[in-house]
């Protein structure tokens, strides 16, 4: 493998005339510069990635840690991949960037980042990013980590600079829509209580509500998802049962999310109700797979993966340069209603056709 003094000796300059050329940092006569870059080209000369390192102090590496690999690609139900969207987000930022990302998996076990964190700061990175596959609080062990972390998809007590989903932000434009279209009675079915995004997602419901004068009805919001969806859909199943029963019953469903959505379908066509003449329905999270296919398309709010990546990727290249400290807030970020015809306006056909130009879909 040729070295500098071989591209020395070939352009007839001093390797110090070489190293100048090839980090720029000394002027040289473009006549000599010509040589040296003829001289590299002709020899297949590759500088030492490793010694621009001990000189610069910069690795160009960002170390990420998530459990995005080792999901399965063929879950039981249909869900979506939060992780591996914002991953993919975070990708095509630094892809332009200069930057090399290394992606580590925990395959499951949060116990494993300690280890994963020890190895990238052997490798020198220049940042670390922990990206978590749902919305949540983490107590992690970044005791050893030098350079700056970002955390995605999640927060914790330690105040560390952290991209979050507007869970609230999104559930409130996604109710102010369906009140706007005529629908004064909106159901909403819950996640379990225990999930971050269920309190946040229930805040701005309760909100949209009281922004247009409506009264929060309890009879109207129940939970139709157990912990950990061990329930087998009873839960579900259980508060359209109790939602359909009541005498003036929602014109709309609100569910906790796009899968809930589609096992409300099957439930109201079993009862005899058709969507959207009978009843309403709207999701959470747009997961195309389902929000497309379904008849009829389901109306869901983005949940913005792959702008928080894409977030996340430009924070990180920031905190680098500026090698900010200190506890911040989390930055949050919301994402559009997505109106499809699963949901009919009740107050006039020109809104819906308002709604309908004004929203992606």
């Amino acid at each position: 493998m040729p070295t500098i003094y071989d591209v020395a000796r070939a352009a007839r300059v001093s390797p110090k005339t070489v190293s100048r050329v090839l980090n720029g940092d000394a002027p040289v006569g473009k006549a000599t510069r010509e040589m040296v870059e003829a001289a590299i080209a002709a020899l297949g000369y590759v500088p030492s990635n490793a010694a621009r390192m001990m000189r610069s102090n910069r690795s160009g590496l960002i170390g990420l840690i998530t459990g995005a690999l080792s999901q399965k690609l063929e879950p039981a139900e249909p869900t979506g991949l939060p992780d591996l969207y914002i991953v993919q987000g975070i990708q095509k930022v630094l892809a332009g960037s200069g930057k090399t990302l290394m992606i580590a998996d925990t395959g499951g076990a949060s116990s494993r980042v300690p280890d994963l964190v020890r190895t990238f700061l052997q490798h020198r990175v220049e940042a670390l990013i922990y990206v978590a596959d749902y919305h949540k609080q983490v107590t992690l062990d970044l005791s050893a980590a030098a350079p700056p972390v970002l955390l995605v998809n999640c927060f914790d007590d330690a105040g560390t600079p952290a991209i979050l989903p507007d869970d609230e932000r999104c559930q409130f434009d996604l109710v102010t829509d369906l009140i706007q279209s005529g629908h004064e009675r909106v159901g909403f079915v819950t996640l379990a209580p225990e999930m971050v995004a269920s309190g946040l997602r229930r805040a701005g419901y309760a909100r949209a509500l009281r922004d247009a004068g409506l009264p929060y009805r309890e009879e109207y919001v129940l939970q139709g998802r157990g912990p950990g969806d061990t329930d087998d859909g009873h839960m579900l199943l259980d508060a359209l049962r109790r939602l359909l029963a009541l005498p003036d019953r929602p014109t709309v469903l609100c569910c906790g999310n796009d899968e809930m959505a589609l096992r409300t379908y099957g439930v109201l066509r079993s009862r005899g109700l058709k969507v959207p003449e009978d009843i309403s329905v709207a999701g959470f999270d747009n997961y195309r797979a389902i929000a497309e296919t379904l008849y009829p398309p389901l109306t869901t709010v983005d949940l913005p993966y792959h702008a928080m990546g894409r977030r996340a990727a430009e924070r990180v290249l920031s905190l680098i340069e500026n090698d900010a400290e200190g506890a911040e807030a989390p930055e949050r970020l919301s994402g559009p209603v997505r109106w499809r015809s699963s949901v009919i306006a009740l107050n006039s056909v020109s809104r819906l056709r308002q709604i309908q130009g004004r929203k992606t879909t």
